[in-house]
């Protein structure tokens, strides 16, 4: 029989780390973390720095995020835009195809390495659909935002705030991948999973 105190504690949502905004700060508040990183690096070839930026922006490294509901009359919570939820904000429907091509049958949305893996898997395709490198995290967010036809039909074009949102996110990749090589070579903080 499980008590009270610990069925609360398995279903308790993690908080983000205590810096999002710090690569370094990521893998070593979260134990585990750059393991699963670096496994859907390997499996995948999309680089850590890019998968922690798609992260940072989709749902600043909140477990369970979702988009804010419409507001009804101002005040009474309506239906949220879409079906995204967790680290990456995978719709309902991708994530099933992602499960289907994949055989991860069991993975979760809010769930880091499943996470990750999916990001993976997601930018894989848009390379192959696309025509995309890997390691291009604007171009990759365009993609994940509008899907790989819409990319291909250019539909972000018009949208002046995603193509400044992209920038923001090769912008974090870019000082995420910074801030990697500075603490995988030095290992300042004394942390044990660096290669």
């Amino acid at each position: 029989m499980v008590t009270g105190g610990l069925w609360l504690a398995g279903c308790a949502t993690m908080s983000p780390p205590a810096d999002v905004g710090d690569a370094c700060v990521i893998f070593q508040d979260r134990s585990g973390w750059y393991a699963k990183s670096l496994a859907a690096q390997k499996k995948w070839g999309v680089p850590m720095a890019v998968q922690l930026a798609i992260i940072h922006q989709e749902s600043r490294f909140k477990q369970d995020a979702r988009p804010p509901r419409s507001m009804l009359f101002w005040f009474i919570p309506g239906p949220r835009p879409s079906t995204a939820f967790g680290y990456a904000q995978a719709l309902d429907g991708t994530w099933a195809q992602y499960k289907k091509q994949t055989g991860a049958w069991s993975a979760d949305r809010d769930d880091f390495g499943d996470a990750v893996d999916f990001i993976g898997w997601y930018v894989d395709q848009s390379h192959k659909l696309c025509g995309i490198p890997k390691w291009d995290a604007r171009r990759q967010y365009l993609a994940y935002h509008e899907g790989q036809r819409g990319y291909n039909n250019k539909s972000y074009a018009k949208k002046s705030w995603l193509l400044k949102v992209a920038q923001k996110v090769e912008k974090n990749a870019e000082k995420y991948q910074s801030q990697l090589n500075r603490c995988g070579k030095n290992d300042p903080a004394g942390l044990s999973y660096w290669p």
